[in-house]
């Protein structure tokens, strides 16, 4: 069973957050997903507690497939679609931030509310692909007027680094959570974020800890890997900055070592690191098929003890973090993290 978390007052969620990213159409880069096994994924994963999902306006088709499997639960015996929290994410395109307004606001909200089959959004993520365009801190208050008229219930952001993060918590706005990557291989949170989030009593939400699926026993003793998901794509290139290829091998090694001790998966442990982490309160880990539902459910069959949190993080720091904030590199001109990233997918 999933453990839970207290996000906001009166609002739980499940600490393993079901990641819906990888349904995206734009996710993979070959073979496509067994979709009704994913739909059966979902149902296997409320019944062991796992019963968060996050998804986005931008994630082609994700908000659809869940509000069917809404539809579904609303149908079901066993569960109601109130037993659910579903989170998604508020991504304008890149090409309208300058023109953005409430009333634009209202009307993407309003898609996601009708794609999602719900009355109100449990939580909306806030993004903003360009800090250098105005606009940042008034768009987080139409989001915030969205609240007041009940289409939302609790107002968060994603990718923001700490900088941008505090000038939103400085005007005033009550935020939730702020969605970061974090992961072994990418630690940037660690830096400052992680403890201003702290400070603020603003819970960090954890994408990539899994870091597209690298850290798995199938990658043990590989020379290279052909990237299969635009996830591979990215973390490969955040590799050659950190831990480089021999020490990626070198971490999967050391983890599956520590990993014998408590008869679970390279995955488990690379998630339970990160949800020990002071101020972190869930991992989003991705859903693609029924065969990694027990892997999930495996996070929580054991406590990882602090020699070996210790063991890791010796390891990690011989090698570089990523320069900067968190995504301040995919949002710099003419950087190679940038130049994978699509800006303009909102189109309806």
């Amino acid at each position: 069973m999933s453990e839970r978390f207290q996000l906001a007052e009166g609002y739980t969620i499940s600490r393993v957050i079901n990641g819906c990213w990888q349904l995206s159409e734009g996710h993979s880069l070959g073979a496509k997903l067994d979709m009704k096994d994913v739909m059966a994924a979902f149902h296997i994963l409320v019944e062991k507690g796992f019963t968060t999902f996050d998804c986005a306006d931008i994630y082609t088709g994700a908000e659809d497939f869940l509000g069917e499997f809404v539809l579904q639960l609303r149908r079901s015996k066993s569960f109601s679609a109130d037993d659910i929290q579903i989170h998604t994410k508020f991504v304008p395109d890149i090409n309208l931030l300058g023109d953005l307004d409430y009333a634009y606001t209202e009307k993407i909200i309003d898609r996601s509310l009708k794609r999602l089959n719900r009355d109100a959004l449990d939580l909306v993520q806030f993004h903003w692909w360009d800090f250098d365009v105005p606009g940042c801190v008034e768009a987080a208050g139409y989001l915030c007027r969205l609240k007041e008229k009940g289409k939302i219930r609790h107002v968060a952001v994603t990718n923001f680094d700490t900088e941008h993060l505090a000038e939103i918590v400085d005007s005033g706005i009550p935020l939730v959570s702020c969605q970061s990557q974090y992961s072994l291989l990418d630690r940037r949170p660690e830096k400052k974020l992680l403890e201003y989030c702290r400070s603020k009593g603003i819970s960090l939400l954890c994408y990539g800890t899994l870091s597209g699926g690298l850290i798995a026993e199938k990658w043990m003793g590989q020379t290279e890997i052909q990237p299969e998901t635009r996830s591979h794509v990215k973390y490969l290139q955040v590799l050659e900055n950190t831990l480089t290829f021999d020490g990626y091998q070198e971490l999967l090694l050391l983890l599956r070592d520590i990993s014998g001790k408590y008869s679970v998966g390279l995955s488990q442990i690379a998630t339970k690191y990160i949800l020990n982490q002071q101020g972190v309160g869930a991992a989003i880990v991705g859903v693609r098929n029924s065969r990694h539902v027990s892997d999930n459910a495996n996070i929580f069959s054991f406590e990882l003890e602090p020699a070996d949190m210790e063991k890791i993080r010796r390891f990690l720091d011989k090698y570089p973090m990523l320069d900067g904030d968190p995504f301040v590199l995919e949002r710099t001109p003419g950087s190679k993290y940038r130049n994978i990233m699509k800006m303009n997918l909102n189109d309806e």
